[in-house]
């Protein structure tokens, strides 16, 4: 059991979503190269709403913004538009997330502007930063894990290298 679905708090605001099959989904898209879309949501939902939740600030809207914050189907690898990615996917996300569930205004604002700071769409509450933050950490997370697996091997140097390098 994963550590998310322990927390019968979270559990409790975005399980249904979760378990949605239309959210299901996401579980078979890349998302990072080295998650899929599933996983990355639940991820900046969950570290999220902990962040939320530490500081009583609105943990439900925090919660299921930062779940449906990427909540679309195309490989944006591939799949081009007239407009850029990072302005184009939120708005096919909240489209999406609108025929899941209903949204209030902060949920909104969660999902059109997580991507603030590669668009200049700012966000206009500080839960919307909480999310727009975590996802920027999880997205380097989930795409460097090869890379710090790499680095995380100790480095061994030949006496020879060493000794050239010390004259």
């Amino acid at each position: 059991m994963k550590k998310y679905e322990n927390d019968a708090e979270f559990m409790a605001l975005v399980g249904h979503l979760i378990d949605h099959p239309r959210f299901q989904k996401l579980d078979g898209i890349v998302q990072h190269h080295h998650s899929t879309r599933m996983e990355h949501s639940i991820n900046v939902a969950y570290t999220s709403f902990k962040i939320a939740r530490k500081f009583g600030w609105d943990k439900k809207s925090t919660a299921r913004g930062g779940l449906l914050h990427d909540f679309f189907y195309y490989d944006w690898r591939v799949t081009k538009f007239n407009k850029s990615h990072a302005w184009v996917h939120p708005r096919i996300a909240i489209r999406n997330a609108r025929k899941l569930t209903d949204l209030n205004k902060k949920e909104e604002d969660i999902i059109l502007k997580h991507m603030w700071g590669a668009t200049l769409a700012f966000p206009r509450y500080k839960e919307s930063y909480i999310v727009t933050m975590v996802d920027k950490y999880w997205a380097v997370k989930e795409a460097t894990i090869p890379m710090r697996r790499h680095l995380a091997k100790p480095i061994r140097y030949s006496r020879k290298f060493l000794g050239s390098h010390n004259r």
